[in-house]
């Protein structure tokens, strides 16, 4: 709206056909530098070594704030995607009913966990992608200090999809786009290439091999 407040009601849904996991989770970089921006799918996702994040080790622990400033500045960015459907939307009604691939960072992923794992004795789990046992997410968006905060979102009460059509959700599940494609490894350039835009966006020469730096325990996610 004006106020650049954002509601709407979305349901997660359940693993696509052929699937494991109702979503799938994304480490990517997004920075700019001297030479343009770096903006590319982190090898991390997929356990492998990345160019990025080795680079942004050496600075954690070279010891200066300035390192630590530019690694931060420089850190990986965790994203999770999965399949929803869209209940109800009120600046856009032509999306209700329809499949969407939704893309969310940790501050609502810990809010599914949270549901999924209560915290308290009296809260019961619920599992957010069920179709008949999970519940629809109020998605609640509005700016604090010049940032999208989601903090007032919330899962309604535990209900039936479609109430429960078995055949409405049949359809409905087989519209569902894959996700295990978006992380394959064919989505990630490979090290050497990721490794040459790196030294040009940040204009670095091309040095011996940097030597290998063990992580910090302490260090924040880089």
């Amino acid at each position: 709206d004006k106020s650049q407040n954002g509601y709407a009601v979305i349901r997660f849904l359940p693993a696509p056909d052929g699937e494991d996991m109702p979503f799938v989770k994304l480490y990517s970089h997004a920075f700019q530098g001297k030479g343009g921006w770096f903006i590319e799918n982190s090898r991390t996702t997929l356990g492998e070594k990345d160019p990025v994040s080795e680079y942004n080790s050496e600075l954690w622990n070279n010891g200066t704030d300035a390192g630590k400033d530019q690694a931060r500045k420089q850190k990986r960015k965790l994203t999770y995607i999965a399949n929803i459907m869209v209940v109800k939307d009120p600046a856009n009604p032509q999306n209700e009913g329809q499949v969407f691939l939704y893309k969310f960072g940790k501050k609502i992923f810990d809010k599914i966990m949270s549901a999924m794992q209560p915290e308290f004795e009296d809260e019961e789990p619920i599992n957010p992608f069920d179709f008949w046992e999970g519940a629809s997410f109020k998605l609640k968006a509005k700016n604090v200090a010049g940032y999208r905060n989601y903090d007032s979102s919330e899962f309604g009460r535990p209900e039936p999809l479609l109430e429960g059509d078995d055949d409405a959700l049949e359809a409905l599940w087989k519209t569902q786009e894959p996700l295990a494609s978006l992380v394959a490894p064919d989505q990630f350039k490979p090290y050497e290439v990721l490794k040459k835009r790196l030294d040009q966006v940040l204009g670095l020469s091309a040095p011996a091999a940097r030597p290998r730096v063990e992580e910090d325990t302490e260090q924040e996610d880089i």
